[in-house]
């Protein structure tokens, strides 16, 4: 009896149509090596990434030890330039010792995966990044997701569970640019014996002093029970990703992370420019400053203009627009008028928050400023 015709992956077609439906749907743009827009959608931060110390850093290393890291960390893919970007960038940050990973994603998969297990709880702040989210999917241990920023709730979740811990946190959240409260949720792991996991991606190079991030800030870099996961690839303008800690926990992940272990390491060209972008801020102190400087005029000057947009607590600015389709339209009315904004809709967020996203950049001049926030409010949506 013949069999009805049918694919494996018909499903896909009716996602698709019901992405088209409701306007979700996502193509990439590849982007020239040379642009004329003003650049307020990356997460160039200090605005790095172009610096010749940091381009003649990549094309150096890329020289010296090959285009690739050749195989895993454990085996032939760790350099000199990696242990060296390791050293420097846990000194730098306060940290006993730190582990480079291929990128942030899976330096949180390892954090979140090696450091809790099927016998322990994670406590996860509801607007957590996507990495984290899936590093307490792939843990196998229990997970409560309390509401956001409520130190309360992480303390009420504690309390019931009475084992082994982990609290997990942004240190400053992505869609909305404001900042957990590390010392609460520091107080509430001391209180019973937790470790604090804080991913730093958005606060290294803006936060704390000279740019050593939120856990510095926060008076929190170097204590036993706290990790810090950071990326290579915003502020310090190039790729990949590091776990900062004590040395114990740093060498555990070593033998039980399996995103280190059976991973590639990181390219040697992108080892090298994160040394180099590391330098550079660590030479440059007052970047960190003028981003949050420029985040705060970007801010003001939206709101004295009636749009609403989140107070930045760090580089982040988020603009709140009416609907999805309204946020994906103004971001290409901007693009249109010559700025590149980000766009955060579902699901990337939750209905009913869409909004554009705004990188506050150190390099950006006052007058680049004020163009940015002109462009912004001429395109706003009327209804």
């Amino acid at each position: 009896m013949p069999r009805e015709s049918f694919s494996g992956f018909d499903w896909i077609d009716e996602a698709a149509r019901g992405r088209e439906a409701a306007g979700l749907v996502r193509t990439l743009r590849p982007r020239p090596a040379e642009s004329d827009l003003l650049d307020l959608a990356s997460n160039d931060y200090l605005g790095l990434t172009r610096r010749p110390e940091l381009t003649g850093a990549a094309a150096e290393a890329a020289r010296r030890w090959g285009a690739g890291a050749t195989g895993s960390r454990l085996v032939t893919g760790t350099t000199e330039l990696h242990a060296e970007l390791e050293r420097e960038l846990a000194e730098f940050c306060g940290f006993e010792a730190a582990l480079v990973f291929s990128s942030g994603y899976t330096a949180n998969l390892a954090a979140l995966t090696a450091l809790s297990g099927r016998d322990s709880l994670i406590v996860s702040d509801a607007g957590n990044h996507a990495s984290i989210v899936d590093g307490c999917r792939l843990s196998r241990a229990e997970t409560a997701v309390v509401p956001h920023c409520d130190p309360e709730a992480v303390f009420k979740a504690l309390h019931a569970h009475g084992g082994r811990a982990l609290v997990v946190t942004d240190s400053v959240f992505s869609v909305d640019g404001d900042a957990a409260p590390l010392t609460e949720l520091a107080d509430a792991c001391c209180e019973f014996g937790a470790a604090l996991v804080v991913d730093d991606a958005h606060g290294l190079g803006v936060l704390g002093e000279g740019g050593r991030g939120a856990l510095a800030g926060a008076g929190l870099a170097g204590d036993a029970d706290v990790v810090a996961t950071v990326t290579l690839s915003k502020s310090l303008g190039s790729q990949g990703g590091a776990v900062l800690g004590p040395a114990r926990v740093i060498e555990h992940l070593v033998n039980a992370a399996r995103t280190f272990i059976f991973d590639t390491g990181l390219a040697p060209a992108a080892a090298g420019a994160a040394l180099a972008g590391l330098r550079l801020l660590r030479a440059e102190p007052a970047l960190a400053g003028r981003a949050r400087t420029v985040a705060s005029a970007l801010h003001q000057g939206l709101t004295a203009a009636g749009l609403t947009a989140r107070e930045p607590q760090a580089a982040v600015v988020s603009v709140q627009a009416p609907s999805a389709e309204a946020a994906v339209r103004w971001a290409a009315d901007c693009r249109s008028a010559g700025l590149a904004v980000g766009c955060f809709r579902p699901p990337s967020v939750p209905d009913g928050i869409s909004r554009l996203r705004l990188t506050a950049r150190a390099d950006l001049n006052d007058r680049q400023v004020r163009a940015a926030v002109d462009t912004i409010i001429a395109t706003a949506p009327t209804g």
